[in-house]
C-alpha cells in the first residue's frame, strides 16, 4: 500500500435593515432582561391524566411525555398487581404525584430541576438519618468544553442529589469522601464518578446516541428519539468542534452512515459534494436539501456561509417518511442544521481560536533533471529523430550548458499554507429572554501560491417570551466570503522543465520558460492578474409562536418568515505581464433574493395511553436571480483594469453560466415560486406502537402549461418499541429494541427555470447589403414535463444492550425513481436534435449500520468507539423506453449510473511480439488491448469499439468510518479513520500525453522503453498515444485515510480558579494525516484535469493540516 472602476455594490438598503435588526436585538435583550421572574416548575408545571386500570409505569411515561421531568426508580418496587384510575385536568405535577402514590408504600423526591426519584418510605426515612459530612463541588461539561445546565448529580444508592446551575456548576453534600456520584442528563451517557476524597471535581459527559429521551430535530418540530419512526441520524457532536475545517460538510465526511461526502478539490473555500443514499436522478441535481434553523438554505447560498462554531446539532433525514414533509425539496434527503441559542443564566462569553499550517497531503514528485534529459534522448530514439541536441528547446539548452541550478517548479508554485479561525460568542438570558451573539474571522492561505479564502461572519439568535402564550424570536446572520487574488497554475508547476527560465533579466516572470516552446507558460503568471471574487449573504429569519390554553391546550400556531440577499461580485484583469499584450478584463455581478413564509399549526393531545400530535403547514416561497457580465479588451495600459471597462477598445457582453440555467450572455434574470401544504399525524399507544402519516402537496412554477404544476407526496411509517413489552422485561441485557418500517413517495423538480419553454437566440446575418440581427430557434421546450418521482421503503432496527454499553441501528432500504427527465433524440427535420422528456427509471438498494460502544471504563480512563458502515447498489432500470443502452453517455440498463466503459488493457506490445491478427497497426510500446468481441459477439482479430466493456463503477461498493475516543482524567484523544472501497476512476495522471516531449513526467509513472519493457506505460512516440484509443487508465481509487486526530486537555477547576477563567480547553488537531491506497497520483478523491479540460487551471490536491487551538470561557 502507498501513501499517499467597477460598479458599486447595490445593497445599501439591506445592509441598513440588517444593522437596524441587530440594534433592535441588543435593545430587546436589555429591556426584557429587567423583567425576569422566578419559576417554580415543579409546583406550576401542569399535566392532564385520564387513565383507567393502568400501571404506575404508564402514568410516569405519560407525565414524561407532557413535561420535561424524568423518572428514576427500580422496577421491582412498583406494585405489579396494583392498577390506578385517575382523571385530572391541568393539575400541577406535584399534586398529581401525590394522588398517584396515595395508598402505596412509595414516595417521591425532586432531585435537581427535572428528576423525580421514586423510592420506598422506609428507604427515604433511613436516608434522612444519614449525616452528610462531606461537600463536593465542581462543573459538568460536554466534550467540547461547554457547560451543561440542569444535569442531575446524585449520590449513588440514595435520593440525595442536585442539578447543575450556571456554568455547569454544582455543589452537593454527600455521606462520605468515598461516595460515588451518578451524573446524568438527557442526551448524554450516564457517568459514575468516585469522589475519592476530592472536594472539587470536573466531570465530562459523552454524548449518548442511544438515549431514548434525547430530543432530535425531525423537521417542523422535534421528537423524543423513542418516538421517531423514520430513519434519522445525528452527526456526532465531536465532529462539530476542534477540527481545522472551513465548512461543516468537511467535518461530516465519512462520519454518518449513508451520507456520501466527497471533497474533490482542496481549493480554499471549496465546498463538497453530498449524496444521501446514492443517486436517484441521472441528470438532475442529487444534492440534499439543507435546512438551517427550520428554514431552507437558499439554493444560491453556500454552506460556507454557516460558521461551524455556531452549530449546535446536525440531523440527517434519510428515508421517505422522514423527508416527505419537505416534498419535492427533500427527494434526495434533508440535512437539518440547528444553530446555538441562548440559555437562562448570566452571560457566558466564549472565545475559540486555532491557528496552524497546511502542506500537500501527498506529492507526486516530478522526474529528476537527469531523468528529464534522458527522456529527450529516449523520445528522439523512439521517433527516429536525428537531432543531436541535449534538450529540445533553446532556453533549456542555454541553462543546461550554463550550469544553472535546475528549477524546482513545484517548490516555486507551492508554499506552506496557513489556517486560522477566531470566534467570539456571548450567550445567556433569563426565563423570558435568551440570546446568542457571535462573530468570526477565518483566514486560509492555500498551499498553492495565490489561493486564499477569508470569511467574516456575525450571528444573532434571540428568543423572547412576550407572554405566557406568545414567544417570538429571530435568527440573523451575515457572511462575507473573499477569494481574491491572482493564482499560480499548479498543473504547469508540476510539469514544467527543470531547465526552464523563471525570470527575465528585469525581474519579470519569463512568459515562456521553455522558449521557443509556447504551449506551456510560466505557472506563476497568474499571480500578476488583478482578480476579485467575493460573495455575501444577508439572512434574516424570524418566528412568532402562539400557545393556546384552556379548552385548546396543546394547540400552537407558529409563523416563520425568512429573507436572504446574496450578492456575488467577480472581476479579473490579465495584462502584459500575464501574457496578454492588449489586456483583457471581465466583470460579473449577480443577486439572489429569496423569501419564504411558513404557517405551522400543531396540536398535541394525550388521552389515557394514547398520544397524538398533528402538524399542518402552508408555505410560500420565491427566488429571484439576476446577473450581469461584461468583457473588454484592448487597453492602453494595465493601470485601470476591470475597474473601468470603458477604457478598453472593445466592450462586449460577458458569459453567464449556471449549471441549472444554461449559458447566457450580457444579462439574465429568472423567478421561481413554490407553494406547499403539508399535514403530519403522529400517534402512539403506550409509547409502544407508533404510527406516522404524512402528506405534502407541492406546487412549482417551473412546470409547463400542459401538466399539473402540483404534486402530492404521501408517506406512512410504523414502529414498535419491543423493549416496552411485558415479555421483554425478563431479557435483562436488552435495554432498547425498536423495529421501524416506512414507505413513501417524494418528488424532484429536476427542471431548470424556463426549462419547459421553447427559446430562441439572436443571430447576425447579411441582408440587402447590411448586417441584421434576427432570432434563431435553439431550444425546444416540453410543456408536458412533470416531476421525477421517487418511491422508497425502509426497514430499520434500533437497539441498545448491556446497560447501553453497545447501541446502534441497522437500516435496509430500496428506492425507485421514475419519470427521469432525459434528452430524447428527435428527427433533425424538426429543426432540433433533442427534447427533454420524462423517460427513465433508476433503483437503489442499500444497507446502513451505525454502532456505538463504551468499550472500557475504569476509574479515570474511558474508551468509546463509533462505527458506521454503508453499502448500496445503484441500477438503471430503464432509459428511453426502447430497452436500449446509451453508449455515448455511458448509461447501461442494469448497471450503475456512473460506470467505466473502456477497452481492457492486458499489457504493452514488446519487441519480438507479432500483433498480426490481433491489432495489426500496433508497434512495440503501444498499449495492448484484449480482443473481446466483434460485431457477431466473438473475437474478430481486431481492436475496435466492440471490444469496450464495463469495467466497474465510480460509485463505491461500501464506505465506513470508525472513531475511537480515549479519556484519561482531563485528557481526551479522538481518532477518526475513514474508508471508501470498491471505487474505479479514470486516472488522469496516467492518461495525459507527453505532448511530444514537452512535459516532465512524474517519476512514479514513467514510460516504456525497449530496455525496461514496461507492461503498464506506453512509449513516448506520439503515435503510441494516438493508438491508445482514448484509454482512460481506469484504476482502483479505494482508500483508507486517517482523517483526523485531536488531542485536547480540559483545565481542571482548581487551575481555573487561580487564572480567573470559567473554562479552558487546549488542543492540537491534525487532518488528512495519512492515506493508504494503491492509487498512483495526487489523491484518489482528487479531480485532476489535463490541460485545456475541466477546471484544469484550478487543479489543487489534498492538504495535510495541523493546528493548535484553545477554547476559553470567561467568568
Amino acid at each position: 500500500m502507498k501513501k499517499n472602476g467597477c460598479r458599486a455594490l447595490q445593497c445599501t438598503t439591506p445592509v441598513i435593515k440588517c444593522l437596524l435588526l441587530m440594534k433592535m436585538t441588543v435593545l430587546l435583550i436589555c429591556a426584557f432582561s429587567l423583567t425576569a421572574m422566578a419559576h417554580n416548575g415543579f409546583a406550576q408545571e401542569k399535566v392532564t391524566l385520564k387513565l383507567a386500570n393502568a400501571t404506575l409505569r404508564t402514568a410516569f411515561k405519560t407525565i414524561e411525555r407532557q413535561t420535561y421531568f424524568r423518572f428514576v426508580y427500580n422496577e421491582e418496587i412498583l406494585p405489579a398487581d396494583q392498577k390506578i384510575n385517575i382523571n385530572v385536568q391541568s393539575e400541577p405535577v406535584q399534586s398529581v404525584m401525590k394522588k398517584l402514590l396515595d395508598n402505596t408504600a412509595l414516595t417521591f423526591r425532586l432531585v435537581g430541576n427535572d428528576l423525580i426519584v421514586i423510592s420506598t418510605l422506609q428507604k427515604m426515612t433511613a436516608e434522612e438519618k444519614i449525616p452528610m459530612d462531606f461537600e463536593v463541588s465542581g462543573r459538568v461539561l460536554d466534550t467540547r468544553n461547554n457547560p451543561i445546565l440542569n444535569v442531575t448529580v446524585q449520590e449513588k444508592g440514595t435520593s440525595n442529589g442536585t442539578s447543575t446551575k450556571e456554568g455547569g456548576a454544582f455543589s452537593l453534600k454527600v455521606s462520605s469522601d468515598r461516595a460515588v456520584l451518578v451524573v446524568s442528563s438527557v442526551g448524554y451517557v450516564q457517568a459514575e464518578v468516585p469522589v475519592n476524597g476530592r472536594s472539587t471535581i470536573d466531570i465530562v459527559l459523552q454524548e449518548n446516541i442511544a438515549d431514548l429521551n434525547q430530543v432530535v430535530v425531525v423537521g417542523y418540530g422535534t421528537q423524543k428519539k423513542s418516538d421517531v419512526t423514520g430513519s434519522v441520524a445525528s452527526v456526532p457532536k465531536s465532529r462539530l468542534s476542534d477540527l481545522p475545517v472551513t465548512n461543516i460538510l468537511h467535518a461530516m465526511e465519512g462520519a454518518v452512515a449513508g451520507v456520501g461526502i466527497t471533497q474533490n478539490s482542496a481549493v480554499p473555500g471549496r465546498t463538497a459534494t453530498v449524496q444521501i443514499r446514492g443517486i436517484n436522478s441521472i441528470e438532475a441535481n442529487n444534492s440534499p436539501l439543507i435546512v438551517v434553523d427550520g428554514l431552507p438554505l437558499s439554493q444560491d447560498a453556500s454552506t460556507n456561509d454557516i460558521n461551524p462554531n455556531d452549530i449546535e446539532s446536525v440531523q440527517i433525514l434519510k428515508d421517505a417518511s422522514a423527508v416527505a414533509i419537505y416534498g419535492v425539496r427533500g427527494s434526495n434527503g434533508v440535512i437539518l442544521i440547528t444553530t446555538k441559542r441562548g440559555l437562562s443564566g448570566k452571560p457566558v462569553i466564549r472565545f475559540n481560536s486555532y491557528a496552524g499550517i497546511e502542506k500537500l497531503g501527498h506529492v507526486l514528485e516530478p522526474s529528476s533533471p537527469e531523468a528529464y534529459v534522458q527522456k529527450w534522448a529516449d523520445y528522439k530514439k523512439q521517433v527516429n529523430n536525428t537531432d543531436t541536441t541535449i534538450l529540445g528547446n533553446l532556453y533549456e539548452r542555454n541553462n543546461y550548458y550554463a550550469g544553472i541550478e535546475p528549477v524546482d517548479w513545484l517548490d516555486l508554485t507551492t508554499q506552506t499554507g496557513l489556517m486560522m479561525d477566531h470566534n467570539l460568542s456571548v450567550s445567556g438570558g433569563t426565563k423570558d429572554v435568551k440570546y446568542y451573539i457571535s462573530g468570526e474571522y477565518m483566514k486560509n492561505k492555500g498551499v498553492v501560491r495565490g489561493y486564499q479564502y477569508q470569511r467574516a461572519s456575525v450571528r444573532s439568535n434571540l428568543d423572547i417570551n412576550v407572554t405566557d402564550y406568545l414567544t417570538v424570536g429571530t435568527s440573523l446572520f451575515y457572511a462575507n466570503n473573499n477569494f481574491d487574488g491572482g493564482r499560480a497554475n499548479f498543473f504547469f508547476g508540476a510539469k514544467m522543465s527543470p531547465y526552464g527560465t523563471v525570470y527575465r533579466p528585469n525581474g519579470d516572470y519569463e512568459i515562456f520558460p521553455m522558449f521557443p516552446e509556447q504551449l506551456y507558460t510560466n505557472p506563476l503568471l497568474g499571480l500578476t492578474n488583478d482578480r476579485i471574487d467575493r460573495s455575501q449573504n444577508f439572512n434574516g429569519n424570524g418566528y412568532a409562536e402562539l400557545k393556546l390554553g384552556r379548552a385548546l391546550k396543546g394547540l400552537k400556531f407558529r409563523l416563520n418568515a425568512g429573507y436572504s440577499l446574496i450578492p456575488v461580485r467577480r472581476g479579473e484583469y490579465v495584462g502584459r505581464a500575464g501574457n496578454n499584450n492588449t489586456g483583457a478584463a471581465s466583470s460579473f455581478y449577480s443577486e439572489s433574493k429569496n423569501w419564504i413564509i411558513e404557517n405551522i399549526l400543531t396540536y398535541t393531545k394525550d388521552f389515557g395511553v394514547h398520544h397524538i400530535d398533528f402538524t399542518g403547514l402552508y408555505s410560500a416561497q420565491q427566488k429571484e436571480y439576476y446577473a450581469l457580465a461584461e468583457n473588454a479588451t484592448g487597453f492602453f495600459n494595465d493601470v485601470l483594469g476591470f475597474y473601468n471597462l470603458g477604457a478598453g477598445s472593445t466592450v462586449s457582453a460577458g458569459s453567464i453560466f449556471n449549471s441549472d440555467r444554461g449559458n447566457f450572455t450580457g444579462s439574465y434574470r429568472d423567478v421561481k415560486t413554490n407553494l406547499s401544504q403539508m399535514g403530519r399525524i403522529n400517534y402512539s399507544y403506550d409509547s409502544r406502537y407508533l404510527l406516522t402519516l404524512t402528506a405534502r402537496r407541492d406546487g412549482s412554477s417551473v412546470f409547463g402549461a400542459n401538466t399539473n404544476k402540483y404534486g402530492v407526496f404521501p408517506s406512512v411509517a410504523v414502529a414498535w418499541n419491543m423493549h416496552s413489552e411485558q415479555f421483554m422485561q425478563s431479557v435483562a441485557f436488552i435495554d432498547n429494541l425498536k423495529l421501524r418500517a416506512s414507505y413513501g413517495k417524494t418528488g424532484n423538480e429536476a427542471i431548470a427555470i424556463n426549462g419547459t419553454i421553447t427559446t430562441a437566440s439572436t443571430v447576425r446575418y447579411p441582408f440587402n447589403g447590411a448586417s441584421w440581427v434576427g432570432v434563431l430557434s435553439n431550444y425546444l421546450g416540453n410543456k408536458d414535463l412533470h416531476w421525477e418521482t421517487t418511491r422508497g421503503m425502509n426497514f430499520g432496527l434500533d437497539f441498545s444492550i448491556l446497560k447501553n454499553r453497545i447501541s446502534g441501528s441497522i437500516d435496509f432500504y430500496r428506492t425507485q425513481t421514475e419519470d427521469l427527465i432525459l434528452k430524447r433524440n428527435i428527427p433533425n427535420v424538426s429543426g432540433y436534435t433533442s427534447i427533454l422528456d420524462n423517460l427513465g427509471k433508476t433503483k437503489n438498494t442499500g444497507i446502513e449500520i451505525a454502532l456505538s460502544a463504551q468499550n472500557f471504563r475504569s476509574g479515570d480512563f474511558r474508551w468509546e468507539t463509533n462505527i458506521n458502515f454503508s453499502a448500496y447498489r445503484n441500477k438503471i432500470v430503464e432509459l428511453y423506453g426502447d430497452g436500449k443502452d446509451d453508449i455515448n453517455n455511458r448509461w447501461f440498463i442494469g448497471h450503475p449510473v456512473r460506470v467505466i466503459y473502456d477497452y481492457k488493457m492486458v499489457g504493452v506490445w514488446q519487441e519480438g511480439e507479432d500483433p498480426t491478427g490481433w491489432d495489426d497497426a500496433a508497434k512495440p510500446g503501444y498499449l495492448k488491448f484484449a480482443d473481446i468481441s466483434g460485431a457477431d459477439g466473438k473475437p474478430d482479430g481486431k481492436i475496435d469499439a466492440n471490444d469496450m466493456v464495463i469495467q466497474g463503477s465510480q460509485l463505491p461498493d461500501w464506505t465506513g468510518g470508525i472513531t475511537n475516543t480515549f479519556h484519561y482524567k482531563n485528557f481526551h484523544l479522538n481518532i477518526f479513520i475513514q474508508t471508501v472501497q470498491g471505487v474505479l476512476r479514470n486516472n488522469t495522471d496516467l492518461f495525459y500525453a507527453d505532448e511530444a516531449y514537452r512535459l516532465n513526467l512524474p517519476k512514479e509513472i514513467g514510460y516504456w522503453t525497449p530496455e525496461n519493457k514496461s507492461q503498464t506505460r506506453p512509449s513516448l512516440d506520439p503515435n503510441a498515444r494516438a493508438a491508445a484509443r482514448g484509454y482512460g487508465y481506469p484504476s482502483n481509487a479505494s482508500f483508507t485515510r486517517i482523517k483526523d486526530v485531536t488531542l485536547s486537555y480540559t483545565m481542571p477547576q482548581s487551575v481555573l480558579e487561580k487564572i480567573k477563567l470559567g473554562g479552558l480547553t487546549v488542543y492540537v488537531s491534525g487532518r488528512n494525516l495519512y492515506t493508504f491506497t494503491d492509487w498512483i497520483g495526487w489523491d484518489p478523491e482528487f479531480d485532476y484535469s489535463f490541460r485545456g479540460s475541466g477546471d484544469w487551471t484550478n487543479n489543487y490536491p489534498l492538504n495535510r493540516t495541523m493546528v493548535f487551538g484553545a477554547n476559553i470561557t470567561l467568568r
